[in-house]
């Protein structure tokens, strides 16, 4: 047998061990050392009141890791991680968990329930459509190594250490998803550089990247100059600028045309696709 309980007494190291080994066998290949998966923690809003785990005797054997924001509007329970040990599978354990997390949010008046899922996770999208959480779009997810991004700077960047979205908000071609949002960047700010091309005195386009990791959390260019080359340069910059030998973009709306193919020109490789997907807790 189990118990599920809130993990606000629960350790960090603890919840981590967990979630690399409930993780192990997942579609995509998790690097996860300890200090990222505080700094994720961090910067997706980890609140350890309203995330549950499942114990048996002293051992986390499941866990939903939940963050809390404004999120567009509304006050938004994110499901940063959902996770279950591979020998405690398929025993409903997601279930109770998931039900126990409903009844927590709800008290604090959450408006509504919001999660990622891998499209080809056939299992957890059954179980997500089963609780009435409904799509609310597609996104999708680029990766290159940094040493096939071959690219010709035309126009000389710029490194902010604090960035006014005020002036570049209007660049957007989509809404951020949860983990790339502004307060996700500023919550982590100091692990991001913020690379901008400025003509004329004025931001022209922009691109924040994880100097450790190579995430790139946003980038755009103003509609008036694109196809200049300006993105490129950007692109350049962020590549020569962190440590990892790999670029990611995460969570690109499918619907934003222009950027998918401005990542598909420059060859990145579009290796996952994911739900992006709400459950409304208040009408």
């Amino acid at each position: 047998m189990y118990i599920i309980k809130t993990l606000e007494n629960t350790s960090i190291r603890l919840i981590h061990k967990s979630f690399i080994d409930a993780f192990s066998d997942y579609q995509i290949k998790m690097k996860m050392p300890l200090e990222k998966f505080n700094q994720m923690l961090i910067r997706r809003g980890y609140v350890s009141e309203i995330s549950v785990g499942a114990f048996r005797d002293d051992k986390l054997i499941g866990f939903i890791l939940n963050g809390i924001r404004i999120f567009e509007g509304k006050l938004t329970v994110y499901d940063l991680g959902t996770g279950v040990l591979k020998e405690y599978r398929r025993q409903g354990i997601i279930n109770n968990l998931f039900s126990y997390t409903k009844k927590l949010i709800k008290n604090i008046k959450a408006e509504q329930y919001l999660l990622e899922v891998i499209k080809t996770n056939d299992s957890a999208l059954e179980l997500y459509k089963n609780n009435n959480f409904k799509i609310r779009r597609e996104l999708e997810c680029f990766k290159m190594n940094k040493t096939d991004i071959k690219l010709d700077i035309k126009y000389e960047t710029k490194h902010l250490d604090n960035l006014d979205f005020k002036k570049v908000i209007d660049f957007w071609d989509f809404i951020p998803s949860w983990q790339n949002s502004i307060d996700s960047i500023n919550s982590t700010a100091i692990s991001f550089l913020n690379s901008v091309v400025e003509i004329d005195n004025k931001i022209v386009g922009y691109g924040i990247i994880d100097k450790l990791s190579g995430d790139i959390a946003q980038i755009a260019v103003d509609k008036k100059f694109r196809r200049k080359g300006i993105g490129t340069s950007i692109m350049a910059d962020l590549a020569n600028n962190t440590e990892s030998s790999t670029i990611t973009l995460l969570n690109i709306d499918k619907q934003a045309k222009s950027i998918l193919n401005f990542l598909e020109a420059l060859g990145l490789n579009n290796y996952i696709s994911q739900y992006e997907m709400t459950l409304t807790l208040l009408e």
